[in-house]
């Protein structure tokens, strides 16, 4: 498929940032979902992104853009990531920012590039069907549109947004390509059912593929200011100034979510295509869909994720993570959730995974952040 409309020139870019909060207290500022095993494959979310994303764009065209923090653990589990793909943010300042950058230093090196954003922790394992749209995308970007890959739901889920599909476009190299009519914030049950029902919708997998230079035009129109500093630290980014330059210009970009600076703006010009995914996806944005991932959808089933975890189960479903090698003992609860950590034990249950992130909140408000 070395023939497919920019692939030649096409590069992959890993944002690997975020906390996970709604996986505190596995997931940590120190050590955030996307350096985890959540899947039992034997290695991190990262590293799984990585061996996706390679015979895509090959090893040597794949960047990384994460924290200072993280960039032992990223190196150490990504031993062939080149050292000038390292792109390290000294603060979270949102996708824009991050994906913003990684386009503008892309597009000074290599001026036609073609890049596409995938999130470092989330779980795909059907890599062919990933790969097969993957490919339209970037044949979509290849004709000037902005891509993205929406995933075609298999549930009325409330946890994911959501992209409203218009009519069929005319893409060589992309038959399946669909226009971006709308994005829809994560919705309650019965609207979700809906846009299942009538097909007319996909899972928002905040995948976005796009000729880079276009992507910065688009930013460029929603946040200006936002543009001319990225533009200012790629001119410095492979020069000596580069320190200098991250440290006056980096903390004063606006942090906002890409989904609203070129997603959002782009559908509302017609700009936004979209390939429909029936490939397997998960964000793991909570012990519930963690849970879900392990058990295969069977809710009598507990999952036990953890090396030393020590477990006696009667009659309970849920999830276990322990990281202790302290016995849990569960006799009829189900749909429990316990994470067991040297420092933090969390109680709840699938049902309320999502209220894990109002705890972490508690404990910035609180001062407590020798836990997060």
């Amino acid at each position: 498929m070395t023939d497919a409309p920019g692939l030649d020139r096409f590069y992959s870019v890993i944002p690997a940032g975020g906390i996970g909060s709604r996986l505190w207290p596995l997931s940590r500022a120190d050590a955030p979902k996307f350096l985890h095993d959540l899947t039992g494959s034997g290695q991190s979310l990262v590293r799984d992104t990585w061996d996706r994303l390679g015979p895509l764009s090959g090893e040597q065209r794949i960047m990384v853009v994460t924290g200072r923090a993280h960039r032992a653990a990223v190196e150490k589990q990504i031993p062939a990531l080149a050292d000038q793909n390292v792109v390290l943010e000294s603060e979270p300042r949102d996708s824009s920012a991050a994906i913003g950058l990684a386009a503008a230093i892309l597009e000074k090196r290599e001026p036609g590039v073609i890049i596409g954003s995938f999130a470092a922790d989330h779980v795909i394992r059907d890599t062919r069907g990933f790969r097969r749209a993957a490919i339209e995308a970037i044949a979509a970007a290849d004709a000037g549109y902005i891509a993205t890959i929406g995933i075609t739901p298999t549930e009325p889920a409330i946890g994911f947004g959501y992209i409203h599909c218009g009519a069929p476009l005319q893409i060589d190299g992309a038959a399946s390509a669909v226009e971006v009519d709308s994005f829809v914030e994560k919705p309650d049950l019965e609207t979700a059912q809906e846009y299942v029902a009538s097909g007319d919708y996909l899972w928002n997998g905040g995948m976005f593929i796009s000729r880079a230079s276009v992507l910065l035009e688009q930013l460029g129109r929603s946040e200006p200011e936002l543009l001319a500093g990225l533009l200012e630290l790629a001119e410095a980014w492979d020069t000596p100034r580069r320190g200098a330059v991250v440290d006056k210009v980096w903390p004063g970009l606006k942090k906002i979510a890409i989904d609203y600076t070129v997603a959002e703006p782009a559908a509302a010009e017609g700009k936004l295509a979209v390939i429909p995914g029936d490939f397997d996806w998960d964000d793991v944005g909570d012990f519930a869909s963690l849970a879900k991932l392990h058990s295969g959808g069977r809710k009598s089933d507990l999952a036990i994720l953890g090396e030393n975890a020590r477990v006696l189960a009667d009659a309970s479903s849920g999830v276990v993570v322990s990281q202790t090698g302290r016995l849990i003992s569960l006799i009829g609860v189900n749909d429990i959730v316990v994470v067991d950590t040297p420092d933090a034990l969390l109680v709840t249950t699938s049902a309320n995974a999502q209220r894990v992130k109002a705890v972490v909140d508690a404990l910035k408000l609180s001062g407590r952040n020798d836990v997060l």
